[in-house]
């Protein structure tokens, strides 16, 4: 069975780069300078950002379909990230290095299953997940954080 990860699109925050921070404030956004690798997992590039490395924090909503599992989290994304295109089965690293909340959603956005899963065991419970034949994509979070990571659909 093959899978796809998907990144943010860049064209969604690229003007974001453009506001001072008073108005990044009114949207609920700010800057923040990264202090530590692994930590701040930029999701258009699906890479962790460097440490001295600035970034926005900004709410995105991953979920939008009018469920009770619409929602919303804080993400990071770096102004310079390449939007990442992964080839079918490919799991980046930002995906490998943490504790992830994997959620699966039919397609009318309701919640099919969950599973937690170190990241180095993520191919396992993707394949898992897609068995059911419910299961129309499957959102990463990182389990503690819960921070949205990712969204993976059958390849």
């Amino acid at each position: 069975m093959t899978f796809q990860v998907s990144a943010l699109p860049r064209s969604h925050f690229a003007p974001l780069w453009a506001l001072t921070d008073e108005e990044l404030a009114r949207k609920g956004a700010r800057r923040c300078v990264v202090t530590a690798k692994p930590g701040f997992p930029c999701r258009v590039s699906l890479r962790d950002a460097e440490v001295g490395e600035e970034v926005l924090l900004i709410n995105f909503e991953h979920q939008p379909i009018n469920t009770p599992f619409r929602a919303s989290h804080a993400v990071y994304v770096r102004p310079q990230a390449e939007e990442a295109t992964l080839a079918a089965g490919e799991v980046p690293a930002v995906l490998r290095c943490r504790l992830l909340s994997l959620r699966a959603f039919d397609a009318a956005g309701m919640m099919v299953d969950a599973e937690v899963t170190e990241g180095a065991a993520i191919e396992r419970f993707i394949k898992e997940l897609f068995a059911n034949p419910q299961t129309a994509y499957i959102h990463a979070h990182a389990a503690k954080a819960g921070c949205y990571l990712a969204r993976i659909d059958r390849g």
